[in-house]
């Protein structure tokens, strides 16, 4: 039987592409590749030949792919992906974008990148997709053995200074306090845009390094507010995907106590929909080993409330009783945050976010008396601009008086949640509408609860 002939290279057509795009030789490129893998500890010695190599359709092995997408993006002023040097070796998969947690920071600046441009130049990106329960695990593994990166500074395309990084945050800012009022709905398809367009030419520019630190920090936690717009919108798959590149862009700008949030208030709250309670707690638990005690009070409750929650889902009452006794001891400790140690991203977590998070662990207890007092608590603090997180307190709290068996103050309660979610497109607002029409599926008999539920049908649909 005659052997199979090897099989033929194709010639890479899209690196040459940008190679004449970058109007730049193939010594050129070799040099320009050498001096990235140096900046990364790595000695490298590519000539033209190995160019010429790459050209026929052969694929170098270890990072040198990303360290040719890097040289590339930084003679061309923007990020390059392997997808566009045509190195990507079935890594542009939908399925694999934004699930890794790079070991480099240039290969962080890529992901995300990537992410942001399938996000917005795909109609049907992971449409349907679920949280994979290993790709929350092991981001997090990677983050707490990982060391600080050494260096960000960049020489690239357009100067970033401060002004541009003070821009994101406003925006940022801005769109947390509209998110708050409308829902993800309305806004998160803007967050995908502005990342996908403003800040991928931010992060592929020159910027010194203390400044290079600062836009990282400012680009961490708009992705991480686009990972909570995805959830709101009922795309967790998608939303891990942000979560998890927000946790390696807050390593780039050395802030682990914003790396532990990602953990404890995005990725912990996305493994409750796993229905496994073990990983909310102990994402919680690696926020707080991997900041250190290096966190202001504030932080320290939000730790502790979302690992309360996975002791409540797993119904330790003990555990939760610690844990969230630690909570309101730290928040006590935070004072009402006028000392100004708290960094902008915590300074939302009050005692009505607190009393929120504990209401939900009463819930999950089957602790009825308790939930209703925290939820009701919870709503007689938060301000009126917080229009969804009203409107679950709201859910919440009816939930509770369901418990209770007092069945028409909680179909009074739902109709106020109900009136609420009318003025904000929330998933998550409607999924609790929907648990709350479970609750009440025993005393349908009540004209009051046939109400009610017919009025969740057209919001359901």
């Amino acid at each position: 039987m005659a052997a199979r002939p090897p099989a033929q290279r194709q010639p890479n057509e899209r690196l040459q592409a940008l190679i004449q795009e970058a109007a730049c030789s193939n010594a050129g490129l070799a040099r320009r590749v050498n001096l990235c893998g140096a900046e990364h500890g790595l000695d490298l010695r590519y000539d033209k030949t190995s160019v010429a190599r790459w050209l026929r359709g052969q694929q170098p092995r270890g990072r040198a792919p990303l360290l040719i997408a890097e040289a590339l993006g930084r003679k061309l002023g923007r990020p390059v992906t392997l997808d566009e040097i045509g190195m990507a070796g079935g890594r542009n998969l939908a399925s694999g974008v934004g699930l890794r947690f790079s070991p480099t920071v240039a290969g962080a600046v890529e992901h995300a990148c990537e992410l942001w441009r399938s996000d917005v130049g795909r109609r049907d990106f992971l449409s349907g997709s679920t949280v994979a329960a290993s790709a929350l695990v092991e981001p997090s593994r990677d983050w707490l053995i990982t060391g600080a990166d050494p260096r960000v500074e960049r020489d690239g395309g357009q100067r970033v200074g401060r002004s541009d990084v003070e821009a994101v945050r406003a925006m940022t800012k801005a769109l947390v306090e509209m998110d708050h009022r409308f829902g993800g709905g309305h806004l998160r398809p803007l967050v995908a845009h502005y990342l996908n367009s403003v800040v991928s030419e931010l992060l592929a520019g020159t910027y010194r390094e203390e400044v290079g630190r600062e836009l990282f920090a400012a680009v961490a936690r708009l992705t991480e507010l686009a990972g909570y717009m995805a959830v709101d919108t009922g795309q967790p798959g998608l939303a891990q995907r942000y979560y998890i590149q927000a946790l390696r862009l807050a390593q780039a700008a050395g802030d682990r106590g914003y790396g532990g949030y990602v953990l404890a208030a995005g990725m912990s709250h996305l493994a409750v929909s796993l229905g496994n309670p073990r990983e909310v707690a102990q994402l919680a638990r690696a926020a707080q080993q991997g900041a250190g005690g290096r966190v202001t009070p504030r932080v320290e409750a939000m730790f502790l409330a979302a690992e309360a929650r996975g002791h409540a889902l797993m119904g330790d009452d003990s555990a939760f009783q610690t844990a969230a006794g630690g909570a309101v001891t730290a928040l006590e400790r935070a004072g009402d945050g006028s000392n100004g140690e708290d960094p902008e991203w915590i300074r939302h977590f009050d005692e009505a976010y607190l009393a929120d998070e504990l209401a939900h662990g009463h819930r999950d207890l089957g602790q009825a008396e308790p939930a209703r007092r925290q939820a009701e608590q919870a709503l007689a603090a938060h301000p009126e601009q917080r229009v969804r997180r009203r409107a679950i307190g709201l859910a919440l709290l009816a939930s509770a008086q369901v418990e209770q068996r007092e069945v028409e103050e909680a179909c009074h309660t739902g109709t106020q949640a109900v009136e609420l979610l009318a003025t904000v497109r929330s998933q998550r607002g409607r999924e609790y509408l929907t648990d709350l029409g479970q609750r009440l599926a025993p005393f349908t008999r009540e004209p009051v609860v046939r109400e009610f539920r017919s009025r969740l049908e057209p919001r359901a649909a």
